[in-house]
């Protein structure tokens, strides 16, 4: 076995053995971390399966793209997922994340979201939508 395969294997091991003791916000950096690069990796494939399920007519002038998603707010879960948006494609183009902004009203009866197309990964910047692009489709994954 190569030294560079045994490395690998104990990098392997280890993880699977600390696991158990990790805390839950460690936990979920790693969710966040992997969700975002497989998002960055498998985005155009992910796309093409958003396109085939909605049967979109590949002659289309609508551009589309899967980006990652940030669900935060007043009273709900925080998550990361991924999501499909869509319209020009000079807009979509612009398109590196999607903020889903939550929040509860009159007790928990009635509870809005507002997702919004960013040209920015961070929410630091602000939250200023993308014009023109909407989100046809959600990938999901709880922190």
């Amino acid at each position: 076995m190569s030294m560079k395969r045994q490395r690998a294997m104990l990098i392997l091991v280890s993880v699977a053995l600390l696991a158990p003791f990790v805390p839950a916000q460690i936990g979920q950096l790693i969710k966040l971390v992997g969700i975002w690069e497989v998002t960055r990796k498998y985005g155009g494939e992910i796309d093409k399966e958003f396109n085939k399920l909605i049967k979109r007519d590949p002659k289309t002038t609508t551009a589309t793209k899967v980006v990652p998603i940030i669900t935060t707010g007043v009273g709900s879960r925080n998550a990361i997922g991924m999501v499909q948006v869509s319209g020009p494609k000079a807009q979509v183009d612009k398109v590196k994340a999607v903020a889903q902004l939550e929040q509860d009203l009159f007790g928990k009866e009635v509870r809005i979201r507002a997702m919004v197309p960013m040209a920015s990964e961070k929410y630091t910047d602000g939250v200023k939508p993308v014009d023109q692009v909407g989100v046809t489709g959600i990938v999901d994954f709880k922190l």
